[in-house]
């Protein structure tokens, strides 16, 4: 019981939990999946054989012909870490930053900025080995969400700059002042082969610029991407699913909701679905009404 119980939470909190949290899910899969070759390996003989098996799946190869040959790395590469510390630094700073996005974007909006940062940060580092390969270093792998995060973080310090966190949960710093100080630290830590991707930080920094820049315009870059993934993921439900479908001519206007509505209305569903929590804890689950519990099952299921 006390095994089915913890499974339920960990279904809970995934299914409750934001966008953010769902990232730092998956990150956490991946890095249980690498750490579990990980181990087969060095209990076998083939050590260097999983070493480049996990290298070839889930790391960047920076080298214009290792990308070449393993595109999908710049995909891989943002979700996978090999160190148990720089997973763990970079999924608490996902948390956080994600936290603080959530307030006033959408989840959709916060995968977009995590994905095109990635491969903004992925490209840059591309780009700089082949112009300068000095400073890139010859056959130069990377792995991380940094870029990604980085992304999330810059883009909500571009759009919020004023906004205050609490450094080290104790001196109140804005936005701007941490951002400034993130940016002049992989600027000044350039070609000192210190084993961070500098280029993937400063790239997913640049994709958060972009990604406040125009915000309500159709040429926002988040906005093209996320009509670009939809777009896509519509080709293949409609060439996967039915053949048939029934159209309904309707002369009612698509309600568009601004990504501060979505906000709103995210956080009044939450504090709903928290207080519908509570009464099943204090209670149990039959004390729920009719409606609450239709409620907590459209909750479940977004």
């Amino acid at each position: 019981m006390e095994n089915n119980s913890f499974l339920n939470e960990i279904k809970q909190t995934f299914r409750s939990g934001g966008m953010h949290v769902r990232l730092v899910f998956l990150n956490a899969f991946v890095f249980i999946c690498i750490g579990l070759v990980q181990l087969i390996a060095r209990l076998s003989s083939s050590q260097e054989l999983f070493s480049k098996g996990l290298t070839s799946i889930f790391a960047l190869k920076t080298n214009l012909m290792g990308f070449l040959t393993h595109p999908w790395g710049i995909i891989t590469s943002m979700f996978a870490h090999f160190g148990f510390w720089h997973f763990l630094m970079n999924m608490i700073f996902l948390f956080f930053s994600g936290q603080m996005f959530l307030q006033f974007f959408s989840g959709k909006r916060l995968l977009s900025t995590y994905v095109l940062g990635g491969i903004f940060g992925g490209l840059l580092e591309i780009l700089v080995q082949i112009l300068f390969p000095k400073i890139g270093g010859q056959g130069v792998v990377v792995v991380g969400a940094s870029g990604s995060i980085m992304a999330i973080f810059m883009a909500l310090a571009f759009y919020r700059p004023q906004l205050q966190v609490m450094l080290f949960g104790v001196f109140p710093v804005r936005l701007f002042l941490l951002a400034i100080l993130f940016l002049l630290s992989d600027l000044f830590a350039i070609g000192t082969n210190d084993g961070t991707a500098h280029f993937a930080h400063l790239g997913g920094a640049l994709l958060g610029y972009m990604s406040v820049r125009n915000l309500n315009s159709s040429k926002n870059i988040i906005s093209s991407f996320s009509n670009f993934l939809d777009r896509l993921f519509g080709f293949f439900r409609g060439f996967f699913g039915p053949k048939k479908l029934k159209v309904v001519k309707t002369d009612r206007r698509p309600d568009y909701k601004s990504d501060e509505q979505f906000a709103l209305e995210k956080k009044l569903n939450q504090e709903k679905t928290d207080a519908i929590l509570d009464k099943i804890s204090r209670s149990g689950y039959d004390s729920l009404t009719k409606s609450e519990k239709e409620f907590l099952f459209k909750q479940s299921g977004k």
